[in-house]
């Protein structure tokens, strides 16, 4: 920079005039203005949200009075459409049995449904399962039609007793079908013309193949059932004896997991858990034990054998129960021969010691109960000596001969082989 220009300041740029100073009198006529502008401004807004709240009510109720107009939404007519499947879970109320219907379309209204269904004794007793109903009823026929026991699909029973496979009496050839079979009988479903069924085979494959955890095994089962390797007896016993439904439409695996995991539900209700610890047991030897008492005698001596095995055990003394020898057969007959008693399996306690590796059954609730409950007494022996189910129990192994001399005499125990 030169020298002349070294001492200069830069000057301010001129933007405007200078501004007036106000005096307070103006200043407060300013805010008042401008306090007046906001509050018209406000007002200008929320008029601008009440119209269109009222444009927006206005629509709802033009769109409503549209949709009532063009539609039966307050009941069907006619004979109703195609086959649909509803599910009536446990402790449903009628209003969500009727929600479940409105989904899946079979009726218009739930309200109408409801004021049909008042007082109607036998939709207030509905059980829990799968209905098969056809689609768009009106309401007085969805009643009729969930309220028809030929509509109920999937309900399973199963007997005290039964084992999962099929057994053929060697006398009379007589079979009793095992879970596996009664289970895919339950699935059957015919809808709309179509006609699909579970196969015992795969039932069979799938207690085999899956996983414990996807079968959903009780965690006091897992050892036990991991054990067997894939032998599909291995869930023997933890689908107990009852009534459950099947959903006809799930796959086998997803509904041997729900059987069970459902029955072991009922068991941990029972207290199973509780009453084996406090018998010194495991819950599986306890539902092992429970198995014997079942296959073993009839339920008015079911707690003098659960003695029987509670004895032997602790004295301690094979089991030599004739059921543990005729489970794995698929051709039983109550006497079995010296053949079938030497030959060793993970059932047969005349070869081995203590229980056998799994239930043999499925045991009911009074078996269970008799295994938690047994009769105080000094047994080690009993047989069935006549036709009406006779038993005779003594702790004297001579008198125990005697028995079974009677029970030749009265035929018990003849054999067709």
């Amino acid at each position: 920079m030169s020298d002349d220009r070294a001492g200069q300041k830069a000057r301010p740029v001129a933007v405007g005039p200078p501004r007036r100073r106000m005096s307070r009198t103006e200043r407060a006529r300013e805010a008042r203005l401008e306090r007046r502008n906001n509050r018209r401004r406000r007002a200008v807004r929320a008029l601008g949200a009440v119209l269109l709240a009222m444009v927006g009510v206005a629509s709802v109720f033009l769109w409503s009075k549209f949709w009532h107009a063009r539609g039966p939404v307050t009941d069907f007519t006619g004979e109703g459409g195609q086959q649909v499947l509803i599910e009536v879970h446990e402790g449903d109320f009628t209003t969500a049995i009727a929600e479940a219907m409105l989904e899946a379309g079979v009726i218009a209204n739930v309200g109408t449904f409801l004021d049909t269904a008042q007082g109607n004794a036998a939709i207030a007793a509905i059980q829990p399962g799968f209905y098969r109903l056809r689609a768009e009823l009106p309401a007085a026929t969805a009643v009729q039609e969930l309220t028809d026991p030929k509509n109920r699909v999937g309900k399973l029973v199963i007997p005290e007793g039964r084992q999962l496979d099929d057994i053929t009496d060697m006398k009379t050839n007589r079979v009793t079908p095992g879970l596996f079979t009664l289970i895919a009988e339950a699935s059957c479903l015919d809808l709309n013309g179509d006609r699909t069924c579970l196969k015992a085979a795969d039932l069979r494959r799938a207690a085999e193949l899956e996983t414990p955890e996807a079968l959903s095994v009780p965690d006091w089962a897992v050892g036990p059932v991991v054990k067997m390797g894939h032998d599909h007896r291995r869930i023997e016993g933890l689908i107990t004896a009852g009534t459950w439904n099947v959903d006809p439409t799930a796959p086998a695996a997803t509904v041997l997991a729900k059987l069970i995991s459902q029955s072991a539900t009922e068991l941990d209700r029972s207290d199973l858990p509780g009453t084996a610890e406090r018998l010194g047991m495991t819950p599986y030897q306890l539902l092992v034990v429970a198995s014997l008492v079942q296959r073993e005698a009839l339920p008015h001596d079911f707690a003098k054998v659960a003695r029987v095995i509670d004895n032997r055990l602790g004295a301690p003394q094979r089991l030599e129960f004739d059921s543990t020898v005729n489970y794995p057969l698929d051709r039983q007959e109550v006497a079995t021969t010296d053949a079938d008693r030497a030959k060793v399996t993970p059932w047969n306690t005349y070869a081995s010691e203590g229980l056998p590796a799994t239930p043999i059954c499925s045991p009911g609730s009074d078996a269970l109960h008799a295994a938690e409950n047994p009769d105080p007494g000094d047994w080690l022996y009993f047989v069935t000596i006549d036709k009406d189910g006779t038993t005779l129990f003594t702790h004297n192994y001579q008198q125990h001969l005697n028995n079974i001399e009677l029970a030749l005499d009265n035929g018990v125990l003849d054999s067709s082989r």
